[in-house]
C-alpha cells in the first residue's frame, strides 16, 4: 500500500491491440475526464509496449492532459509479470489517486496483479464511477472526494457502491462499451512522457513462439440496429428467425447469455453485463426475459422493441414497444411487414 495522495492524478490504462489502441481505453478517458475535473487534478493516460509513445497525440485529443508511455522490447507482447512490474513501479513513483483499467482479458489479468503488489483495493466490472463522500458508521469519520465504484452485486439483484477510503490508489476495471467514446478535439494540447521500465529477461516467464489474434465476427458496438434472441427463442433451429429479421432490417445479430450458453450462437454476439454494452438506434429483443444483467448492456438503446410470450417479462419494463405473443408467429409477420415496405 502506498500513502494516499489526495492531490494525485486520475489514471486511465490504455491498452494496445497490435499497433492500435483498444477502444475501451479511449472510452475510459471520457469518464476519467469527468472524474479529474471533479477533483481538480490532471488526467493521465498510461500506455505500455515496445513502441507506445506514438499513441500520445490521440490520447491527448481524447481528453488526457499527460501521457506516460512505457517503451521496452520486453513489452512487445503482453505478459503478466513484466507489465505488472512496469505499472506497479510507475504507480509507486507518481502516486495517482485513481487508476482505471478496461475489463478486457488483459485488464482482468493486469489490474489484480498490480492491486496485490500495492496492497490496495480493486473493484471489478464497474458500470459507473463517480466522486462523493463517505462516513464510516463506527468512527463517524468522513472521507471527502472518494471514488464511488458502482457495480451490480448478488447476481445483479442490487447495485453496490464501493469505496476505498485508505488503501490507495483506488482501482477499478470497467467493461467495454459502458462509457461513451469521447469526441476527439484536435485543438487539445498535453504532455507525452516516454520512459523505459526497469525490466530484464528474468521477468519473462514464458517464451512467445507464435502470436495469433482472432478478429471479432460481429461489431455490435457500431451497429445501428440489433436483433437479439434469448432463451425464449426455443432452440438453435428457431434462431434462424432472429437471423431472418436481422437480414431484412440490415441489422447485427445479438443474443442473451442464455442463448450463448446453450450453444445457439457464438459469444461474440452476447449483449449484457458479461457481453457487449450497446447503444443502437433500434434494439429488437426476441424471447429475451430481460434479466438485469442483460438490461445493463442494452437499456440505453434509443428504441427497444420486445417480443415475448410472458406478459410479465422484465424486458417490457425498458421496452418502448412490447408484443406479447409466440415469436414463431410474430417474427414472420414482422419480416413480411418489413419486406412490403422495402
Amino acid at each position: 500500500m502506498i500513502e494516499p495522495n489526495r492531490d494525485g492524478d486520475v489514471w486511465v490504462v490504455a491498452e494496445q491491440t497490435g499497433e492500435a489502441l483498444h477502444e475501451v481505453g479511449l472510452e475510459l478517458l471520457s469518464k476519467g475526464r469527468e472524474l479529474a475535473d471533479a477533483l481538480g487534478v490532471r488526467l493521465s493516460a498510461v500506455v505500455l509496449g515496445e513502441s507506445a509513445a506514438h499513441h500520445g497525440e490521440r490520447l491527448i485529443r481524447c481528453g488526457a492532459d499527460r501521457v506516460l508511455a512505457g517503451e521496452h522490447p520486453l513489452l512487445a507482447h503482453y505478459q503478466s509479470r513484466p507489465y505488472a512490474r512496469a505499472l506497479t513501479g510507475l504507480v509507486e513513483e507518481h502516486r495517482p489517486q485513481i487508476v482505471i483499467f478496461g475489463a478486457t482479458p488483459v485488464g482482468r489479468d493486469l489490474a489484480p496483479r498490480v492491486a496485490s503488489a500495492l496492497r490496495c483495493g480493486l473493484t471489478a466490472d464497474c458500470t459507473d464511477l463517480d466522486i462523493g463522500s463517505h462516513t464510516e458508521p463506527a468512527t463517524k469519520k468522513t472521507y471527502e472526494r472518494l471514488l464511488y465504484q458502482i457495480r451490480p452485486a448478488f447476481g445483479g439483484n442490487i447495485i453496490a457502491t464501493i469505496v476505498n477510503p485508505e488503501r490507495w490508489p483506488q482501482m477499478a476495471t470497467v467493461r467495454e462499451g459502458v462509457m461513451r467514446m469521447p469526441d476527439e478535439d484536435p485543438g487539445r494540447t498535453g504532455e507525452v512522457v516516454t520512459f523505459t521500465p526497469d525490466l530484464s529477461e528474468a521477468d519473462l516467464v514464458l517464451d512467445v513462439l507464435e502470436h495469433h489474434r482472432a478478429e471479432r465476427t460481429v461489431n455490435l458496438k457500431a451497429a445501428r440496429i440489433i436483433v437479439a434472441g434469448g432463451a425464449g427463442v426455443g432452440g438453435k433451429e428457431n434462431f434462424r428467425l432472429v437471423w431472418d429479421l436481422a437480414n431484412c432490417l440490415g441489422a447485427a445479430v445479438g443474443a442473451s447469455r442464455a442463448a450463448v450458453d446453450a450453444g445457439w450462437i457464438d459469444k461474440d454476439h452476447q449483449v449484457g453485463q458479461t457481453g457487449t454494452t450497446v447503444r443502437p438506434a433500434l434494439y429488437v429483443a426476441l424471447g429475451i426475459s430481460g434479466a438485469v444483467q442483460h438490461r445493463a448492456g442494452m437499456s440505453e438503446a434509443q428504441k427497444i422493441v420486445a417480443v415475448n410470450a410472458d406478459p410479465e417479462a422484465p424486458i417490457f419494463e425498458v421496452a418502448h414497444y412490447g408484443i406479447v405473443g409466440d415469436l414463431t408467429r410474430v417474427v414472420p409477420m414482422m419480416v413480411d411487414a418489413v419486406k412490403k415496405r422495402v
